[in-house]
């Protein structure tokens, strides 16, 4: 098991960033935080995807369905799946990934 013990935020998109906080042979996690009014274009990955709100309102576009979530709910995104997030507020949330992102491990150790 690798744990990441890091206060570093990396920038995703203007407004969006993201922080490693823990990752595994077969999942991981992450915190981001978007300011109000971010955008995080549509996208996919062929992992499996969890998001957890801690604070704030978000509206995930999953497969062009929209999602509006608030502190303590969380969604499932398939791996695959099209997807994309609007910050309605300040927005804090935890996302877990299965299996790793090995993409987003990588950018950690590049900017380390």
């Amino acid at each position: 098991m690798t744990e990441i013990a890091s206060d570093r935020w990396i920038t995703m998109f203007p407004g969006i960033r993201r922080r490693t906080v823990a990752a595994g042979e077969h999942m991981m996690q992450m915190l981001v935080m978007l300011d109000a009014g971010s955008h995080l274009p549509e996208h996919q990955h062929p992992h499996e995807q969890i998001t957890h709100l801690l604070r704030g309102r978000l509206r995930l576009t999953v497969a062009d369905v929209p999602h509006e979530l608030v502190a303590g709910q969380s969604l499932c995104i398939p791996g695959g799946a099209l997807h994309a997030a609007d910050s309605l507020e300040d927005t804090l949330v935890i996302d877990t990934f299965s299996p790793p992102r090995e993409d987003l491990l990588a950018e950690d150790e590049r900017d380390t």
